[in-house]
C-alpha cells in the first residue's frame, strides 16, 4: 500500500480538526444533553408559599408589612441565558428586584439576552401573594432549545432576600418531563447586608456574591433565619410544574390575574414546628447592696426577655438574681 504524501496527510489532518470544531460548536454550553423532545411544550408552574409563624417563628413579620411574597418573574431559557446562579454576582436588575421588588431593569436585562444571544424563548410572570403561606400560578411554554425555566420571587419584608430557581431543565432527552416539584430555600442576593426582615437599607461595599440562608449562616444570633437547634431550614416555599397536554400551537399566553383572599393557606397542626429558645438580655450591673450595719446585706441584678420561646423551645431562666454582701454606706 502506497503512503500518503505529506500534503495529504497534513490534509486530512485539518480535515478531521475542522469536523470536531463544528461538532463541538453544534453542543450546547457546559455539555448539556441536547434536548430532542417534540417542541414547544406548555407547562403550568404553582408556587406556594410555606413562610408561616409556626415553621419560622423567630422575628415572623405580622404588621408593616405583614409577610408576603413579590410577584414571580421567571424566563424560559437556553444555557446561554443565566438569570441568577449561586456564588455569583447578581446583575443590576436582579438587585432591584431583591431589594425592592422592581422588575424594569430585570425584565429590559432578560429582553436584551433574549435580542443579543436568540438565548431567551418567553418571560412569564405570576401575581404576588399577600400572605407568607398562599399560591399563585402562571403558565409558561418552553422549546427544544429553550427548555430551561429559571425564575425569582422576593421575600417581603426582607434586605435583598429571595427564592428561586436557576435553569432547571425540563426537557429529559426525547420527552418532556411530566412534573417536576422542588422545595425552595432563601437565598441572600449579596446586595445588603441587613440581618433582620426589618433591617434599614445598607448596602454591601463590595457587592457579594449569591448565598444560601442556613439555621446557622449568617452565624449571628441577630439573623433571622438563625435557629442554632436546627440542622437545616424548613422549606420556605415549594414550585411545580406540570406538563400541559394540549395543542402547543394553541399556546396563549395568560393574563395577570390580581390576587385574592381565597389563596391563602391556613397553617395546618400537622405542619413543621420550628422551636424557639428563649433568648434574654446579659445581666445588668449590680444594686446597691442593702441590709442592717454588722451583717451580711443582699444586692440583686436583673435581666430582660429579648425572644419569647415558641414551638416547645427553651424556657426562659430566672431573670433576677440576688447575692449576698457588705453593705457600704452604714451607719
Amino acid at each position: 500500500m502506497e503512503n500518503p504524501s505529506p500534503a495529504a496527510a497534513l490534509g486530512r489532518a485539518l480535515w478531521a480538526l475542522l469536523l470536531a470544531t463544528l461538532g463541538a460548536a453544534g453542543l450546547p454550553r457546559g455539555g448539556e444533553s441536547v434536548c430532542s423532545a417534540r417542541a414547544p411544550a406548555k407547562y403550568s408552574i404553582t408556587f406556594t408559599g410555606k413562610w408561616s409563624q409556626t415553621a419560622f417563628p423567630k422575628q415572623y413579620p405580622m404588621f408593616r408589612p405583614p409577610a408576603q411574597w413579590s410577584s414571580l418573574l421567571g424566563a424560559a431559557h437556553s444555557s446561554d441565558y443565566s438569570m441568577w446562579r449561586k456564588n455569583q454576582y447578581v446583575s443590576n436588575g436582579l438587585r432591584d428586584f431583591a431589594e425592592r421588588g422592581e422588575a424594569w431593569a430585570l425584565m429590559k436585562e432578560i429582553e436584551a439576552a433574549g435580542e443579543a444571544l436568540q438565548s431567551v424563548h418567553a418571560v412569564f410572570s405570576a401575581p404576588a401573594v399577600p400572605s407568607g403561606t398562599g399560591q399563585t400560578s402562571a403558565e409558561l411554554e418552553v422549546q427544544r432549545r429553550h427548555s430551561l425555566v429559571s425564575f425569582v420571587v422576593r421575600i417581603v419584608p426582607s434586605p435583598d432576600w429571595f427564592v428561586g430557581v436557576d435553569s432547571l431543565d425540563l426537557c429529559d432527552g426525547d420527552r418532556w418531563r411530566e412534573q417536576a416539584a422542588l422545595d425552595l430555600y432563601p437565598y441572600d442576593a449579596g446586595t445588603d447586608s441587613g440581618f433582620t426582615f426589618s433591617s434599614p437599607n445598607f448596602a454591601t461595599i463590595p457587592q457579594d456574591t449569591v448565598t444560601e440562608i442556613t439555621s446557622s449562616s449568617p452565624s449571628h444570633p441577630a439573623n433571622s433565619f438563625y435557629y442554632p437547634r436546627l440542622k437545616a431550614l424548613p422549606p420556605i416555599a415549594r414550585v411545580t410544574l406540570v406538563w400541559l397536554r394540549q395543542s402547543p400551537r394553541a399556546f396563549v399566553p395568560p393574563a395577570p390575574v390580581l390576587p385574592s383572599r381565597d389563596n391563602e393557606i391556613v397553617d395546618s397542626a400537622s405542619g413543621p414546628e420550628t422551636p424557639l429558645d428563649c433568648e434574654v438580655s446579659l445581666w445588668s450591673s449590680w444594686g446597691l447592696c442593702g441590709g442592717p450595719c454588722g451583717r451580711l446585706g443582699a444586692k440583686s441584678r436583673t435581666r430582660y426577655v429579648r425572644v419569647q420561646p415558641a414551638n416547645n423551645g427553651s424556657p426562659c431562666p430566672e431573670l433576677e438574681e440576688e447575692a449576698e454582701c457588705v453593705p457600704d454606706n452604714c451607719v
